[in-house]
């Protein structure tokens, strides 16, 4: 992967939507502003207590599809991240360094809505409209 990839992904203002499936295939899809990319293998996120975390723990595998609007269709730019869950902390301080740096960008109760703190490590990249352009120029 690469800085572009970073830079890409860590853009704001930016939503995306993070997709999980639970280990009967049953699918949920969250709009999430917050993941982060920490390295050019490394996604790091909030989570409450909620449908995206309890099928995370079931099955590790995510994608998350950041997408910007164009003019018209061809035109709109964007991502699939193809993600796979490392880790997650409930307690400690992986958690309340998490929680301190949400609630100094969004506020105490945004903090207090965390649950856990997920690590992600990156598998593929995808562009958001495939046409064998790869993803670097569909950004």
């Amino acid at each position: 992967m690469s800085s572009k990839l970073m830079d890409y992904f860590n853009k704001q203002p930016r939503l995306g939507v993070l997709s999980t499936a639970n280990k009967e295939g049953k699918v949920d899809a969250a709009v999430f502003g917050s993941p982060m990319m920490v390295d050019e293998k490394t996604v790091v996120m909030g989570l409450g207590n909620n449908r995206t975390f309890a099928y995370l723990q079931e099955n590790p595998n995510a994608v998350f599809t950041i997408m910007e609007q164009g003019a018209t269709l061809a035109d709109w730019k964007g991502l699939r991240v193809y993600l796979k869950m490392k880790e997650h902390a409930t307690s400690g301080e992986t958690l309340d360094t998490y929680r301190r740096k949400v609630a100094e960008a969004a506020g105490k109760e945004a903090a207090a809505m965390i649950h856990a703190s997920v690590t992600f490590e990156v598998g593929e990249v995808r562009p958001l409209i495939d046409m064998g352009q790869g993803w670097e120029k569909s950004v």
